[in-house]
Order: C-alpha cells, then structure tokens, then sequence
C-alpha cells in the first residue's frame, strides 16, 4: 500500500514530526528577510503556525494572517494563538481569499513543493503582496541535508523498491536553490537571493525518532502506517541499526531548509 496520498490534518501529531524543526528554522529566516516593524503579514500555508508564532514574537507586526488548505491545522493554530493581531483561514495557496498588493511580506514555511502547482502559488504570493514588498519561504533540503527523512527513505527503499517514488528527494524537484531561484523571478520578483540555513535536529533516543512515524502525518508517516506490522518491524529495527547514535544514546541529526526571497516591483 504506497501510493497513499499524505495527510494532513493533526496538528498536534504534525509538531512531534515536522513541526518542532520547522520552529527551530523560523528566527534565522525572518531575520534574513529583514521586515521592517510595524508591517502587515500573510503566512500561506501556515500549518500549525510555527512560522506565524515567531512572526508575532520577533517581528513586531501589526497584523498577522495565516492560511491553510488542511481545517485541522487552521483549528489547531486558532488554539494555539489567541492574539489579537493573528487570524487564521481555511484557504487555497493556488487562489488565496485576499485583496491583491495588501502585504508587507508575504512568506511561506515548507509549503511550496506540497502544492500541485508552485508557480501558481508563487503568483498568488506576489499577487497579494504590496508593491516594494517582500516575498519569501523556506523549503527542505531533501536531497542533500534533510538527514532525518534521508535515513528514513534509504532504510525504506532497501526493504521496499516501491518506497523509493514516495522519498521527497525525488518528488520534489524545486528544493534547491536554482530551481527555487527561478521560481521566484518567473513569478515577477526582483533582487531575488537564496540562503541556506542550518539547524540540529538531535532526538533523545530512538522512541523519539521512530515515533513520529507511526502518526500518519505527511509523507513518511503515511507511508508507515500503510505497511503490515511484519514489514513495519523490519523497517524499524533497519532504522535502529543504521541511524548513528552518540554515546548517551541520542541521535545527532542536521536538517538544512533553503530559503528564497524576493522583492516586488513598483515600490518607492
């Protein structure tokens, strides 16, 4: 059973995958873009708001909107943050329910390779943001330094040759700066840069590694619990014996994220 489509809708179990990481990547790409205060923003494709949360704490925003396609995740950042200055909405990256130039920044966290069509949503991100105003996101580094999920699909696809279509590394074909760069000038935007940015993704111990997995929440979780016990067993203890352990007993792992931003045209 591996051409399940991903799930996403648990925030809570989506935070124990993906999400503590994607917090971790927050601060040192906001302050790459170099917003200035008082701005209004759109993050597209907010998920369980780990971008939006750290938005509000360290850029001083006035007003801060989060879509997203998955009503779970829209109902679990809404619990999350009750300020005044957040709102969340259930939306399409593709066509976002906002008026067009009306954002100072306009960003992104681990959205743009999910969406059917990226350079669609690229448009729309211009679309909505104000002239002379930002336009950024970041997405994982898949192919290179995404070491958690890397050791993750190797372990798989030894086991099971038709995992290895499922592996974001071979799916998604825009997380790498070129591909990223000339996403963001066909959708219109000058001055556009890439920045790579480094983070520890060291798990406590196994349980905490394998776990996650087995929440059904993204590609790889999806993938785990598709498979019978007898086969999951295997690629557990494939993963224990493999994955590199420090002497406490800890999983010391790097996960690297591009970033890419962009300034649109018209501003003074």
């Amino acid at each position: 059973m591996t051409n399940q489509q991903p799930v996403f809708g648990d925030g809570a179990i989506y935070e124990t995958y993906v999400g503590r990481w994607s917090r971790l990547v927050a601060p040192p790409f906001l302050e790459w873009c170099t917003v200035p205060a008082g701005g209004r923003w759109l993050d597209v494709g907010c998920g369980t708001a780990a971008l939006t949360q750290t938005i509000l704490q360290t850029m001083a925003p006035t007003h801060v909107k989060g879509i997203d396609r998955s009503e779970g995740f829209v109902a679990f950042a809404q619990e999350q943050i009750r300020d005044t200055q957040a709102e969340f909405e259930v939306g399409d990256a593709m066509a976002l329910p906002v008026e067009t130039g009306s954002y100072d920044a306009v960003v992104s966290g681990l959205m743009l390779n999910f969406v059917p069509q990226p350079t669609l949503a690229a448009q729309e991100m211009v679309r909505a943001a104000k002239p002379g105003g930002m336009v950024a996101g970041y997405v994982w580094d898949y192919v290179g330094k995404m070491e958690f999920m890397a050791y993750f699909w190797k372990a798989a696809a030894a086991l099971d040759p038709q995992a290895l279509p499922l592996d974001e590394g071979q799916r998604f074909r825009i997380c790498n700066p070129p591909a990223l760069t000339e996403l963001f000038q066909r959708a219109g935007l000058n001055q556009v840069e890439t920045h790579a940015i480094d983070i520890d993704t060291t798990f406590q111990d196994f349980d905490d590694y394998w776990q996650p997995f087995l929440g059904g929440q993204g590609p790889a979780p999806t993938y785990t619990i598709s498979l019978t016990e007898e086969h999951r067993t295997r690629l557990r203890d494939r993963l224990r014996h493999e994955l590199p352990f420090a002497p406490d007993g800890s999983i010391p792992l790097v996960a690297r994220a591009w970033a890419v931003r962009g300034i649109k045209g018209g501003g003074s």
